[in-house]
């Protein structure tokens, strides 16, 4: 039996093999077009840190800090 967990901003799959939990991260997956509502660039604050994600005008994504 498989069931979802949300644990402090953390989703977790908890799954049973043969009498063991295991716990396991899933991969969210996130809109580009989401992310940047219209905007060619955002800001990620990241560990007191910020970065920089930009599209080009290739369409690629570069990150900088």
């Amino acid at each position: 039996m498989d069931k979802v967990l949300k644990t402090q901003n953390k989703v977790l799959l908890d799954t049973h093999i043969e009498g063991l939990a295991i716990k396991q991260p899933i991969v969210q997956t996130l809109s580009s077009a989401v992310l940047f509502a219209g905007a060619k660039e955002l800001v990620i604050a990241h560990a007191g840190q910020e970065y920089r994600l930009r599209q080009t005008s290739q369409g690629k994504l570069i990150l900088t800090k």
